[in-house]
């Protein structure tokens, strides 16, 4: 069996309502004990980001759910012919906050799909890395000639887990977050970083007529949760052995108390290894397919804080992968972190705004620090 060639030869994206500037975030997430947040300014400053998107009024009532607002981004494909909808035959659909837990996020999606076919639909699990999962599942069976045409799609809808009432007082001291920036890096620097939206991908075995094409040459997946604890976690409380305690062993009043179905992050864990891990397997991945630093045209770096940035690039540099900053791409700071989806809406503004040519090479790379998981890609423009 011959395997195919796997382009990405439209995107998507849906960003509910207005943008939501650094000024009038505690307008929609509300304030901790009716104080404003001491900690707001420092983080803010740290991650670099000016908006993002709040999928709930102010008063907190949700505007759109995950799987809706995925389902709109995909009608955005097939604005020019709706019916072309039907000739899809995989859905893949990543995101780390489905609105329930069953029945999956893929089929929820398909659900707001009425027109489509009864066709496959998978729903990858995990953090950031899910939307990049979601990809290669509907790059892999396009290759092997299983599907011709497949959507995959990143999405995220944490801002009501992010509202006032899902969080304990704040008890870092103003000092330490000057001190020392990674301190900021727990539950309430999530608060000032997270954004909702959705975007998709249509992924097909032939190049587009109307319009450029990227080709995916090869997509990279490893997890180091075999050799590191849990870092970023939700719906569960860490131990003092590392492990993790399921929300479904708590009463429902501890729950609460403890807030368990908070997001937390081990910021320890998080500043020892979340650059260094990932960077060095990309390394071994160039060396294995003969590519070097010059063989990237646009580099796509997914990162929860422009705090991150100048690690990537020493930690590129320390590799001899060196990546001027003038061929990196990101919208963070007028986007926000909308994990699964925040590589989605970096290609699909890349991809919409002209300045890609044939020949081009598309470097993405999806850090996750829930367990230490990464995703990278080698994209060429055609």
């Amino acid at each position: 069996m011959s395997l195919k060639e796997v382009y990405i030869t439209r995107t998507a994206a849906f960003l509910p309502n207005n943008p939501v500037s650094n000024d009038e975030m505690e307008g929609y997430l509300g304030l901790i004990n009716d104080r404003a947040s001491k900690s707001r300014r420092i983080v803010l400053r740290n991650n670099g980001i000016k908006n993002r998107y709040y999928a709930i009024q102010k008063d907190g009532t949700a505007t759109h759910t995950n799987a809706e607002m995925v389902s709109l981004a995909i009608r955005k494909l097939f604005e020019k012919n709706p019916t072309e909808l039907k000739s899809v035959d995989l859905i893949s659909c990543g995101t780390s906050s489905p609105d329930q837990m069953m029945p999956s996020h893929g089929v929820m999606v398909h659900g707001w799909l009425p027109e489509s076919g009864n066709i496959e639909v998978v729903s990858p699990s995990g953090v950031c890395c899910s939307g990049m999962h979601a990809m290669k599942y509907a790059f892999m069976s396009i290759k092997s000639g299983m599907s011709t045409k497949a959507i995959s799609s990143g999405s995220e809808r944490l801002s009501r887990v992010l509202s006032a009432d899902k969080f304990e007082l704040e008890i870092q001291k103003l000092n330490e977050l000057e001190e020392n920036p990674y301190l900021s890096f727990d539950k309430d620097f999530l608060r000032w970083m997270l954004s909702d939206g959705a975007a998709v991908f249509m992924l097909e075995d032939k190049k587009s007529t109307d319009g450029p094409s990227l080709r995916i040459d090869w997509v990279e997946g490893i997890s180091f949760a075999n050799e590191i604890e849990s870092c970023m976690y939700m719906a569960a409380e860490k131990m003092s052995d590392g492990t993790l305690k399921s929300y479904m062993d708590y009463e429902p009043q501890e729950m609460i108390e403890k807030s368990i179905l908070s997001i937390k992050q081990d910021v320890k864990l998080l500043d020892e290894h979340i650059v260094k891990l990932g960077f060095n397997k990309l390394k071994t991945k160039f060396e294995e397919n003969n590519l070097t630093n010059n063989d990237v045209t646009w580099f796509l770096p997914h990162m929860s804080s422009y705090f991150f940035e100048d690690k990537i690039y020493a930690q590129l540099a320390d590799n001899g992968m060196e990546i001027p900053k003038d061929r990196w791409f990101s919208n963070l700071a007028t986007h926000g972190n909308v994990g699964a989806g925040s590589i989605y809406l970096m290609v699909d503004e890349l991809f919409n705004s002209g300045k890609l040519k044939v020949g081009d090479t598309i470097l993405l790379a999806v850090p996750e620090s829930s367990r230490f998981s990464y995703v990278f890609a080698y994209l060429t423009v055609c």
